[in-house]
C-alpha cells in the first residue's frame, strides 16, 4: 500500500514518547519523577465533574450540533467579554475536542505547495509537523532567550513575504514559558496592518497563566485584524481538564462555515456530556482556577531558583504556563542526550529542547506541573547527576 507523501512528513510530540517511557520504567520498580508532560496534577473542580455525570443521567446521549451546544457557545462568549472585553457572536465560537484541533483546521485551511505559514520555534511541535504535513514550507519565527522568551514584532514582520499565508502566535508559550508584552504586541500588529493577506491563529491556551503582575494581552482585543483572528482556547490547563479534549476556537465570518464543514467531516460534535461538564467550568465558580495558578506560581519560584543553582544551568524566570526552558549549554550536554540520560539513569522525565524545534538545541523543558516536594527531589537528582557525569561519558 501506497499512502500519500505528506503521511512521510508528519512529526509527533515527543512528550507523549516520554511519557510512555517514564511509565515503562515505573511499572519495573522505577522511581520516576514525571516533569516531561504539560499536564496539571491537579483534579478536575468536583462541580465540573457533577455537571457531566448529570448531563449523562439526563439522557444527554446523542448527537449534539457539529459547532457545539448553544449555552457552552454563548458561555464562551461570555467568558471571552469577561476576560478580554470585546463582544463575540456565539455563531463564530466552535467547541473543538483539544486545542490541536484548531491548529490543524487553520494550517490545513492554508497549507499547500507553494506557501508559507509562520510559526514560533522553540514552539509546540504540532505547528511544524501539520505545516509540513499540508506541504506548505514552514519558516520559524525564532523565540530568543535574551528576549525573555517573547517574540519580537519585528523579527517576525521581516519573515513575511508575498507567499505568506498564515501566521501563528503562542504567548503565553510552550515550551519556553515566554509572554510577550503589550508593546511588542500592539508594534506586531500595527506591522500586520499593512499584511492583510494574511491570516492569524493566535495560541491562548495559557491566557489565565500568568506571574508577577504580567498582562495576558490577547490578539482579540485589536479590531484592525479581528476579521482574519483565529484564536484557540480552551479548558484543559486551565480546569485541569486534558482528558476531557475540550478546546474552543472563534473564527471570524470568513472562515466560521468552512471550519464547521471540516468538524461535520471529522468528528461530528463533540462529546455531549463533557460540553455540559465545560459549561460548568465557565458558568461556575472559578476558585480552583486561581488556587491552581496560585500554586504553580509557587512551584515556578523553587524551580527556577533550584535549577540556577546548578553549576552549568542558568534559567530564566519564565512569566507564563507551567514550564522553565533552562540553558543547558556549559553543562557539555546535547539536549536530547541529556534528557534522556537523565530519565534512564537519574529517574527524572525532562524534555529535549530540540523536540520544540531547530533553536531548542542548548535547552531542556521542564514542566512545575508537580508537587513541590517532587520538584525538589527531582532537581536534586539532576544536580547530583551532572556532577557524576562530569568523569564519564557525555
Amino acid at each position: 500500500m501506497q499512502t500519500i507523501a505528506g503521511f512521510d512528513r508528519i512529526g509527533e510530540e515527543n512528550a507523549f514518547a516520554v511519557l510512555a517511557r517514564a511509565n515503562e520504567l515505573a511499572n519495573q520498580g522505577r522511581d520516576i519523577i514525571n516533569l516531561g508532560i504539560g499536564q496539571p496534577d491537579f483534579t478536575t473542580p468536583d462541580h465540573i465533574v457533577e455537571a457531566a455525570v448529570k448531563a449523562l443521567r439526563d439522557g444527554h446521549h446523542g448527537y449534539t450540533p457539529a459547532t457545539g451546544i448553544a449555552p457552552l457557545r454563548e458561555a464562551v462568549s461570555a467568558d471571552l467579554l469577561g476576560r478580554h472585553g470585546i463582544d463575540t457572536d456565539p455563531g463564530n465560537v466552535l467547541i473543538v475536542p483539544g486545542g490541536k484541533v484548531t491548529m490543524f483546521m487553520a494550517i490545513l485551511m492554508f497549507g499547500e505547495p507553494g506557501v508559507d505559514i509562520l510559526y514560533p520555534d522553540p514552539g509546540f511541535p504540532i505547528y511544524r509537523s501539520m505545516i509540513e504535513f499540508t506541504g506548505a514550507r514552514p519558516v520559524p519565527v525564532p523565540i530568543r532567550e535574551d528576549n525573555d522568551f517573547a517574540f519580537s514584532a519585528e523579527e517576525t514582520l521581516s519573515l513575511i513575504t508575498d507567499r505568506t499565508r498564515l501566521l501563528i502566535l503562542n504567548s503565553p508559550a510552550n515550551p519556553t514559558g515566554g509572554v510577550t508584552p503589550r508593546g511588542e504586541i500592539e508594534k506586531l500588529v500595527q506591522g500586520l496592518e499593512r499584511h492583510p493577506e494574511v491570516a492569524l491563529l493566535s495560541d491562548e491556551i495559557y491566557s489565565q497563566m500568568t506571574y508577577d503582575g504580567m498582562e495576558h494581552v490577547s490578539l482579540l482585543t485589536f479590531e484592525s485584524i479581528r476579521d482574519r483572528l483565529i484564536l484557540l482556547d480552551g479548558w484543559s490547563k486551565t480546569y485541569a481538564m486534558t482528558g476531557w479534549r475540550m478546546g474552543f476556537s472563534l473564527w471570524p465570518d470568513a472562515l466560521i462555515d468552512k471550519a464547521r464543514k471540516l468538524a461535520v467531516n471529522a468528528w461530528s460534535c463533540v462529546n455531549a456530556p463533557a460540553q455540559y461538564g465545560a459549561l460548568a467550568a465557565l458558568t461556575g465558580p472559578q476558585d480552583a482556577v486561581g488556587e491552581m495558578v496560585r500554586q504553580f506560581d509557587a512551584r515556578r519560584k523553587v524551580t527556577v531558583d533550584g535549577l540556577n543553582a546548578i553549576d552549568g544551568i542558568t534559567c530564566r524566570t519564565p512569566l507564563g504556563a507551567f514550564y522553565a526552558f533552562p540553558n543547558i549549554k556549559n553543562t557539555g550536554w546535547k539536549s536530547k542526550k541529556l534528557a534522556s540520560a537523565l530519565l534512564e539513569n537519574a529517574g527524572v522525565a525532562v524534555i529535549g529542547g530540540p523536540d520544540f524545534g531547530l533553536l531548542g538545541e542548548g535547552y531542556i523543558r521542564l514542566s512545575y506541573a508537580n508537587s513541590i516536594q517532587n520538584i525538589e527531589t527531582a532537581l536534586n537528582r539532576i544536580e547530583n547527576y551532572l556532577k557524576i557525569s562530569e568523569v564519564t561519558n557525555k
